[in-house]
């Protein structure tokens, strides 16, 4: 019998991210526009499309081994799957984000203790309950299907509770933030039976590794470089790496090739420094995947 993986993956906002980073994982999935059914170049898997807010109950009730979707979901579903990897990669938009509780800038309302009494609209209807609650604070909070900015700012609704990842949006439609109801990252989820089938979870071990690897690259490159045996020291000295730069001894006696790995961050810094402390052919190259 063939083994197959029936995996989930979000459709909407995080669907081009995603399929980014499987491509850099080294899974290539394409899709047409109007298809719900995607295609993958590994046999043993079953991709699908499924609306993030949606994934956590379909890999709970066994619907699906596992799937992609934001901790903020599996929260608002109550769902009890297997979390198996973070996957947060910023230059993806697999970020880290936020819930928060937001006002028009004209409003009276300066902290939680003012929506007492007030009507509030969100997508996230279970966790903004749940925020309330701790907080001592009766409010109405009801489910908003969408367009939820223009509701507060029409005077339909007092405040409302929306993700944001740098708040830039928010304040672009005159609303001040007063409070942040929790922080998401995205998730690989896992059924939990299929977790402890020998197979499946090994296969998703494998995704979820590939995953991580692609995501850590995605913020690294490498750096080689030609070095003399007397700057050897100076340019060793100025080298973070993820564990120790590779050297290798060159064909011309007295030089050494150095091979490292870096954060892309301290390129612009490190480049003009090693040529100073005497590299020379130095060349940066992107990565697809790194592995600790």
């Amino acid at each position: 019998m063939k083994k197959i993986l029936k995996i989930g993956l979000p459709k909407g906002s995080l669907q081009e991210a995603t399929f980014k980073i499987f491509q850099k994982a080294g899974f290539n999935i394409t899709v047409s526009s109007r298809s719900y059914i995607p295609s993958v170049d590994d046999a043993e898997l079953d991709p699908i499309l499924i609306r993030a807010q949606e994934m956590s109950r379909y890999v709970e009730d066994g619907a699906l081994d596992c799937g992609i979707t934001g901790d903020d979901w599996i929260r608002e579903n109550n769902s009890s799957v297997r979390r198996v990897e973070a996957l947060e990669y910023a230059k993806q938009s697999l970020k880290q984000v936020r819930w928060v509780i937001a006002v028009p800038e004209s409003s009276s309302i300066r902290s939680i203790k003012g929506l007492k009494g007030k009507r509030i609209a969100t997508e996230l209807v279970g966790v903004t309950k749940n925020f309330l609650k701790k907080k001592g604070v009766k409010a109405e909070v009801e489910f908003s299907w969408g367009a939820t900015e223009v509701k507060v700012a029409a005077g339909l609704v007092d405040a409302i509770v929306e993700v944001t990842e740098t708040g830039a949006s928010l304040r672009a439609n005159n609303l001040r933030i007063i409070d942040t109801v929790c922080s998401s990252t995205t998730q690989l989820i896992a059924n939990k039976s299929s977790w402890n089938n020998p197979w499946k979870k090994g296969k998703m071990e494998a995704i979820a590794m590939l995953l991580k690897g692609a995501i850590v690259a995605g913020s690294k490159v490498g750096l080689k470089m030609n070095v003399s045996k007397k700057d050897l020291a100076s340019v060793l000295s100025l080298l973070p790496a993820m564990k120790k730069p590779t050297i290798s001894v060159l064909a011309e006696d007295g030089w050494f090739d150095i091979d490292t790995i870096i954060d892309e961050e301290d390129v612009k810094r490190l480049i003009p420094a090693l040529k100073r402390s005497g590299a020379q052919g130095i060349i940066e190259y992107p990565l697809n995947k790194a592995i600790y």
